[in-house]
C-alpha cells in the first residue's frame, strides 16, 4: 500500500511537472520506472497542450519550466479543440476545468475558435467564460449566437439558483416582519415568537415543543417599500463583477417590494432597467466591456430616481478609476448619502482575490459615509439586509469583510 501511495504523488507531480521531470521523478520511484496509466496520459496531453512550450512541431523548444510548473514536452501544440475541452472535462474536477479552459483562451489565443458552434458546445459553462464571450459579442458570427446565448443563458440560471433564495430572504427579513396575522402559511411563520410563546409546552421525555399556537408574519404589504439602485460600472477590468450585478439586478427586480433600477456605464450612460426585468440575459448581451469610466455622470443619471432618500438604496459597483470630475463625483456621493441615502461602493461584487481599484478614492468615500470594499455574492444578501434595516453600514461593512478574507 505505501508503494501504491507513492506511485499515486509521483504520478501527480509528473502531470504537474510535465514529461522533463520524468527522469528526476524515476529516481524516487524504487524498482519501477514511472509510467502513466492511460487515463493520466490522456490527462497529461490535455495539460500539454496548454502548459507545455512547443515549436509547433509538437517537440519542445526548450526544457525550462513553464509559469505553471511544467516545461517543454511532447504534447501537440494545437489539437482538435472540441476533442481536447471533451477529455478536459472528462478527466479534471470542475473547479480545476475552469482554470484550464481559461488558460487556453489566454496563453494559446484560441478564443477565436469560440466562434464555431461545435467548439462552443464542447466547453465548460462557467463566469469568466461568459465574460470573454461578452467582450466578443461584437464579433460573433450568426452561426453561433444560438450557442453563445444558451452558454450564457446556462451560467445566468446558476447564478440565479445560487443566489435567489438567500437575497429574496434577505430583502423580505427586513421588509416583512412586522405585524402578525393569524392566516396560515408555513413559509410565514414566525419561529422566534411561536417558540418563546409555546416554551411552557415543552416535552421533556420526547424534547421537544408541543405548540399550541402558530404565529405569522403579515405578509400583506404595500408594493416598492425601497428603491433599489444598482450602477455599474462596465470597464473591461469589471467583467465578472458585471456578471453577477447584472444577474442581481434581475433578482432586486423581480421582487414586488422594490422599485429596482439598473444602470451600467463606461464614458456613457445606459439604462438597462427593463431588460434587465425581462430577462437577464438579454441585459448582459446589452452590456459592453470596455471603454473609459466616467462615475460622475453616472451618479448624476441616477440621482433622478430617488425619490424618499430614506427608502433608498443605491450601490455602485466599480473600481473607482474616474476618468471623469473626481471631485465633483466626491461632492454627489456625499450629499446622497447625507440626504439619507444608503450608499455602497463594491469595488468589485465577485469570488476572486483583491482587486485592483483607486484607494485613494476609497477611502474618501469611505470617509464621507459610503463604505467602499470587495464583496463576495455569498456576503451580499447580509449586505443588503442590514442596509434595508436601517443598520450602521461603516459597521456592517467591516464585519463583512473581515469574514470575506
Amino acid at each position: 500500500m505505501e508503494h501504491v501511495v507513492e506511485r499515486q504523488t509521483l504520478s501527480r507531480w509528473r502531470l504537474i511537472l510535465g514529461a522533463t521531470a520524468e527522469e528526476e521523478l524515476n529516481r524516487h520511484s524504487g524498482a519501477d520506472p514511472l509510467s502513466l496509466t492511460a487515463e493520466e496520459q490522456i490527462m497529461d496531453r490535455a495539460l500539454a497542450a496548454i502548459y507545455d512550450q512547443t515549436d509547433g512541431s509538437g517537440n519542445g523548444a526548450n526544457s525550462g519550466t513553464g509559469s505553471h510548473g511544467r516545461g517543454a514536452g511532447r504534447g501537440k501544440s494545437a489539437p482538435r479543440l472540441a476533442e481536447w475541452l471533451g477529455d478536459v472535462r472528462t478527466f479534471f474536477p470542475e473547479d480545476v476545468v475552469s482554470v484550464i479552459q481559461h488558460d487556453a483562451m489566454e496563453r494559446k489565443g484560441w478564443k477565436q475558435l469560440l466562434f464555431e458552434p461545435e467548439v462552443l458546445a464542447s466547453v465548460k459553462p462557467d463566469i469568466q467564460l461568459v465574460g470573454t464571450l461578452l467582450s466578443l459579442k461584437g464579433k460573433i458570427p450568426e452561426r453561433t449566437k444560438d450557442t453563445a446565448r444558451m452558454l450564457v443563458q446556462a451560467v445566468v440560471d446558476e447564478l440565479i439558483k445560487h443566489m435567489e433564495n438567500e437575497l429574496r430572504r434577505a430583502v423580505t427579513g427586513a421588509l416583512n416582519r412586522r405585524q402578525h396575522t393569524p392566516i396560515s402559511s408555513l413559509s410565514g411563520i414566525d419561529w422566534k415568537r411561536t417558540i418563546q410563546r409555546n416554551l411552557k409546552n415543552y416535552d421533556t421525555d420526547r424534547r421537544v415543543i408541543i405548540p399550541e399556537r402558530f404565529y405569522y408574519f403579515d405578509r400583506v404589504k404595500s408594493n416598492k417599500e425601497w428603491t433599489v439602485i444598482v450602477d455599474i460600472d462596465q470597464s473591461g477590468s469589471m467583467a465578472e463583477s458585471v456578471i453577477w450585478a447584472s444577474v442581481i439586478g434581475s433578482i432586486f427586480a423581480s421582487i414586488p417590494a422594490l422599485d429596482t433600477r439598473v444602470v451600467v456605464f463606461d464614458t456613457e450612460v445606459v439604462d438597462l432597467t427593463e431588460q434587465c426585468a425581462n430577462d437577464p440575459v438579454d441585459m448582459l448581451f446589452g452590456i459592453q466591456l470596455g471603454g473609459g469610466t466616467n462615475i460622475d455622470k453616472s451618479v448624476a443619471y441616477c440621482e433622478q430616481f430617488i425619490q424618499e432618500p430614506g427608502k433608498t438604496l443605491f450601490i455602485l459597483i466599480s473600481d473607482l478609476y474616474e476618468g471623469g470630475n473626481q471631485s465633483r463625483l466626491i461632492r454627489r456621493m456625499r450629499e446622497m448619502n447625507e440626504s439619507g441615502v444608503k450608499t455602497l461602493c463594491l469595488l468589485a461584487l465577485s469570488d476572486e482575490g483583491k482587486p485592483f481599484y483607486d484607494e485613494r478614492l476609497a477611502n474618501t468615500f469611505s470617509k464621507n459615509g459610503t463604505p467602499s470594499f470587495a464583496c463576495t455574492p455569498a456576503l451580499l444578501p447580509e449586505l443588503v439586509e442590514g442596509a434595508l434595516k436601517g443598520q450602521d453600514l461603516t459597521e456592517l461593512a467591516k464585519r463583512l469583510e473581515a469574514k470575506g478574507r
